[in-house]
């Protein structure tokens, strides 16, 4: 019996929640979308939020994907980055896998114009309560080269935010899902959010949607 040779395609929107926001309500989603085989695949990746009507924050990712393991992929292509501030293009190179333990990470190193930097990491973990009740942590780190005032970033580790989220799979490609988030901003980027009369420290609810296919 021979296995079919593809292309397979997967959409899968990991999080489309509402959020409690301090002036209301806000929208956030992540997603990330392939196209190819077992080795070689075309993905996209994107999120973003959107506040009082408006996008306060979105990118968009375009890569090339190479399996290096059973359990890992090294992406390499652009970033698109729409928000906060002016428009930002980027090269992006990372990795993407399954780690000891079963610890989803994402790891992804950007390359911008006039010698900018940045690197960002995810981590999450499925806790299986239940066959279709799951709890799952997540944690996510930014870091920049450099001062990027115009978009309220400074250099060094710029901002971390852990998550907490429970959700029920009415079935493997649709759960709701209820949890908590909370993002901190750290060095320079907590003195320019100081400075500008933003919040560094914020605790939101959130409810929402996974489904994928």
């Amino acid at each position: 019996m021979e296995h079919p040779d593809g292309p397979f395609s997967r959409v899968l929107f990991n999080r489309f929640e509402w959020q409690d926001a301090d002036e209301g309500s806000a929208q956030s989603w992540e997603m990330s979308a392939w196209l190819g085989g077992d080795l070689d695949r075309v993905w996209l990746r994107s999120e973003g939020e959107r506040e009082g009507g408006s996008t306060h924050a979105g990118d968009f990712e375009l890569l090339y994907g190479r399996s290096v393991s059973p359990w890992w992929d090294v992406v390499a292509g652009l970033r698109q980055e729409f928000q906060p501030g002016p428009s930002r293009t980027w090269a992006a190179v990372g990795v993407q896998g399954l780690a000891p333990y079963r610890f989803e990470v994402q790891a992804t190193a950007l390359f911008g114009e006039g010698g900018r930097t940045a690197a960002s990491m995810e981590v999450e973990y499925e806790m299986l309560l239940t066959n279709r009740l799951i709890l799952q942590p997540l944690l996510e780190i930014e870091a920049h080269g450099r001062d990027d005032r115009t978009r309220g970033i400074g250099s060094g580790l710029s901002s971390i935010e852990g998550g907490l989220r429970l959700r029920y799979e009415i079935s493997r490609r649709f759960a709701p899902y209820l949890g908590a988030t909370r993002e901190r901003a750290l060095g320079r980027t907590a003195d320019l959010r100081r400075a500008a009369g933003a919040d560094v420290d914020e605790t939101r609810l959130v409810a929402g949607v996974r489904w994928w296919f």
